[in-house]
């Protein structure tokens, strides 16, 4: 097919939806179904995504309409939050949103990896494009590939060595949900298992301002993809969480959890990290 599992059930719910009022052999009446929905020019280009697969497959011929609209600046969560449902989490999903925030991956290329992926040794994880993104090469935290190196010794034997996407996300919205309630932070109900794609993407641009690096490391072939992230740094005054170091080794521990050093005062480093 082509399509991963969410994406084709997503689909089945659209051209279901349009065989209930219009024959989907009949183009021309889909099209006119489309066009009247009630919602968004983004809602509407949904159908129009799922009609022309369906098109496709059953060797139709359509004249696919066209409908703009602007991409939505998504919602990025503080990373206090993303943490707090990850140190939430079962030790297997701990290390699968870990990955997941530290590499920037989308969940589907995650479920896809194969043990011949990852380099113990080089501390390296290797991931495929997926919906037309580049392949991707990462190198992990000292302390993420010693998650790595515990998860490995309990499933590198199966057949399946991460979880599929749909059960990522069920783990995710299970986890926070109960956090929500237990902490009464409404806030944190808005955190979505995309969030941890988000917070990477801003996070590297933050550091390094290079935003071609940050459409590389996404696996984006188109630089306007990206350039959500400039906007959303843009906005408003930026906020800071604040940390020293008195020793080498204190320093380089905080510079592997994403500090960047900032100046020195009474013999010792400060260093901050975004919020």
């Amino acid at each position: 097919m082509g399509k991963a599992t969410g994406t084709l059930k997503a689909y089945g719910y659209r051209l279901s939806t349009i065989a209930k009022y219009e024959d989907l052999n009949d183009p021309e009446k889909v099209k006119g179904f489309i066009a009247n929905i009630e919602g968004s020019n983004a809602y509407r280009e949904s159908y129009v995504k799922a009609y022309n697969w369906f098109v496709k497959i059953k060797g139709l011929q359509w004249e696919r309409p066209k409908y703009k609209y602007e991409t939505k600046i998504p919602f990025v969560p503080n990373t206090e939050k993303i943490e707090r449902v990850i140190a939430r989490s079962s030790s297997k999903y701990a290390l699968v949103f870990r990955l997941l925030l530290e590499c920037g991956m989308m969940p589907y290329e995650l479920s896809q990896v194969k043990l011949r992926d990852i380099d113990l040794e080089r501390g390296t994880l290797s991931v495929q494009g997926f919906k037309g993104h580049t392949s991707r090469i990462f190198k992990l935290k000292a302390s993420t590939l010693d998650m790595l190196r515990v998860y490995l010794e309990r499933y590198r034997e199966n057949e399946r060595l991460f979880p599929s996407s749909e059960a990522m996300q069920k783990a995710w919205t299970r986890v926070r949900d109960i956090l929500t309630e237990k902490l009464k932070d409404p806030s944190i109900k808005a955190v979505n298992l995309y969030s941890l794609r988000h917070a990477y993407a801003c996070k590297l641009y933050h550091q390094t301002r290079n935003i071609l690096l940050v459409k590389e490391m996404l696996g984006h072939k188109k630089l306007e993809t990206v350039m959500v992230y400039v906007r959303l740094l843009n906005l408003g005054e930026e906020e800071f969480t604040s940390a020293i170091a008195k020793t080498l080794n204190e320093a380089c521990k905080l510079i592997e959890d994403g500090y960047e050093y900032v100046c020195e005062m009474d013999s010792v480093k400060i260093f901050r990290k975004r919020k």
